[in-house]
């Protein structure tokens, strides 16, 4: 009877956590797209290689091999770990106990070890991480934006990772010394190195204690898992679902090249002569130049926004930032993501999301920030998974200019140059070489003045 009516309280609790789950994932899956639709399904291998490359590969993580190497510790624990935890999980519904081992034999006493491995280096590299943040300071770690709760959700999941870990070393400890008394009933499974250290702890108490910790071990783990899943989906930590979908769906096209707005495009091809004017049948009505709210933005900068790990990679590259300029590639797609929470929060109470006088511009990003970017791309290099804060930076600068024409002065008389004179600079094409014949004549000068130089002294 009490077995069956464990059965149902982890049957109803892992219910419940998948319900809390799937309703944040519909919440985080409308958010993104709120977003404009854009067309990045060509080219399925190179989109499929990238992924394998750089989110499952993490190919551009070792650009900096330490944090890289512990990075990769917690990649591959989370990834096998979780093998062990299915176990866990079908234990849970079926009311067994170590339930592969009839089966795999020797088998499971080399993968529990493994398991056990993976675990400690996982305690290893978190250990390594909260030094670097927090006694060492790393300084991408301590930016403006970086502070509340960004800081402390950093801290948090890296605590909960080692806690996690140490709940599995107990579990196994205490069941160890469980299988050495016959009056338990536990299945023997070999020696496991690791948490086999553990169990002078547990050898003095007496067999109902070492089954209540054993238990609790385990119900502590499953359900932390299941509480850690959920916890995902409010943090930085989404990245590690994240990560995939936003490389597959990231630009393959030269990093310097720049999205054009294709009614312009089509405009200036008109005025140029290069198409001929439409008969207005197809002509497509542009709703706003440029963005200035999370809608007004692509669905992929907004699926960017939930991917980023806040890593502050693309901050420390960023030549402006360098300078002590407010930009932060970082905080740009920290403020989409809080914008975006913002909207979904309203949309759950069945509000008017973008009627309540706030907007991305301004409440989030300042013009400040914007107009600081020099549009070299390093954010964009520098980010292990592909997101690019730059598109989000160009479509408001493209809203700013296009829709409010505030952007700066020396911006605007830069813009007329170029419509009037096909050049940055304030002179006619036709004068655009003027300096080169000046050149030309001061060397005719200068070899003229050498020749006769040469003569006299002949």
């Amino acid at each position: 009877m009490t077995a069956y009516l464990v059965q149902v309280a982890f049957i109803i609790i892992v219910g419940v956590a998948f319900f809390i789950l799937a309703k944040r994932i519909r919440r985080i899956r409308q958010n993104i797209l709120l977003g404009k639709e854009f067309h990045q399904y060509d080219q399925p291998a190179a989109r499929w290689q990238t992924m394998l490359l750089v989110a499952f590969g993490q190919q551009k993580m070792f650009k900096r091999v330490i944090p890289a190497f512990f990075h990769f510790l917690i990649y591959i624990g989370f990834i096998v770990i979780n093998l062990e935890v299915l176990e866990f999980v079908l234990d849970g519904l079926l009311g067994t106990h170590r339930l592969f081992l009839p089966y795999l034999g020797d088998v499971y006493l080399v993968a529990m070890n493994i398991f056990e491995t993976l675990a400690v280096l996982v305690v290893i590299a978190c250990i390594v991480f909260l030094w670097r943040r927090n006694v060492q300071k790393v300084k991408r770690f301590h930016a403006r934006e970086m502070t509340a709760w960004p800081k402390l959700d950093a801290n948090l999941i890296l605590v909960i990772e080692i806690i996690l870990m140490f709940a599995i070393l107990t579990m196994n400890a205490t069941d160890q010394v469980l299988q050495t008394r016959p009056d338990a009933g536990y299945v023997t499974t070999g020696t496991l190195f690791f948490s086999s250290l553990l169990m002078p702890i547990f050898l003095g108490l007496d067999t109902s204690t070492l089954i209540f910790l054993e238990r609790f071990a385990w119900w502590f783990h499953i359900i932390g898992i299941l509480g850690f899943a959920i916890y995902v989906t409010y943090s930085k930590h989404l990245h590690i679902f994240m990560a995939f979908p936003n490389t597959y769906f990231s630009r393959l096209v030269p990093k310097g090249e720049m999205d054009n707005m294709p009614t312009v495009t089509k405009e200036v091809q008109i005025m140029l002569g290069a198409q001929p004017e439409s008969n207005g049948e197809d002509n497509e009505e542009v709703g706003r130049f440029g963005a200035k709210d999370v809608n007004d933005l692509i669905w992929t900068d907004l699926m960017g926004a939930y991917a980023c790990s806040e890593c502050g990679r693309c901050t420390s590259q960023c030549p402006a930032n360098q300078t002590g300029k407010k930009l932060s590639p970082r905080k740009i797609m920290m403020d989409t993501r809080d914008r975006l929470e913002e909207v979904g929060q309203q949309l759950d109470k069945g509000e008017e999301a973008f009627e309540n006088g706030k907007s991305l511009l301004d409440d989030y990003i300042t013009r400040e920030e914007l107009n600081a970017c020099t549009t070299c791309n390093a954010c964009v290099e520098a980010c292990p998974i592909n997101i690019s804060p730059l598109s989000i930076i160009l479509q408001m600068r493209r809203y700013v200019a296009m829709e409010e024409a505030q952007s700066p002065a020396s911006w605007n008389a830069m813009f007329s140059n170029i419509e009037n004179n096909f050049a940055p600079w304030k002179f006619a094409p036709t004068d655009r070489f003027n300096w080169a014949d000046e050149l030309k004549n001061e060397n005719n000068t200068a070899a003229t003045e050498t020749e006769t130089d040469q003569s006299e002294q002949q």
